[in-house]
């Protein structure tokens, strides 16, 4: 259903930093900016971008959107989480932990909040 998901960044070098920092946990080679300035990751098929807004007007995150992330174990995301919040992210919602779903399962969680605010998920459902 998805090509692709980029978020506004007031600060792509500070954005550089945190993502190079999560997506090194999940495997993800480090970001490469293209000739419009936009911070592109690419991993197993999805893209992933930050740029600045393109209308001139500062970034802000999406009140109420998250984006989130398929890892690959519950210590993979406790990396993940500690890696966003060195880098400068800040922990949102409660700690990394299983979540117990109805519809969904059975799942391992963390939330950060990026350096310009967007609200990321990382994910690990049990079989």
């Amino acid at each position: 259903m998805f090509s692709h998901v980029m978020v506004g960044s007031n600060d792509i070098e500070a954005s550089r930093t945190f993502y190079d920092a999560i997506f090194a946990v999940a495997g993800a080679k480090p970001g490469r900016t293209d000739p419009k300035g936009r911070l592109i990751y690419a991993h197993d098929g999805g893209l992933f971008m930050v740029t600045q807004p393109i209308d001139g007007q500062p970034a802000c995150h999406a009140n109420g959107g998250t984006i989130g992330f398929a890892i690959a174990s519950p210590e993979q995301i406790d990396a993940w989480h500690s890696a966003g919040v060195a880098a400068g992210g800040r922990n949102c919602e409660d700690p990394p932990g299983i979540r117990e779903s109805g519809v969904f399962g059975k799942l391992y969680l963390a939330y950060l909040r990026d350096p310009a605010g967007n609200k990321l998920c990382a994910l690990y459902r049990y079989p």
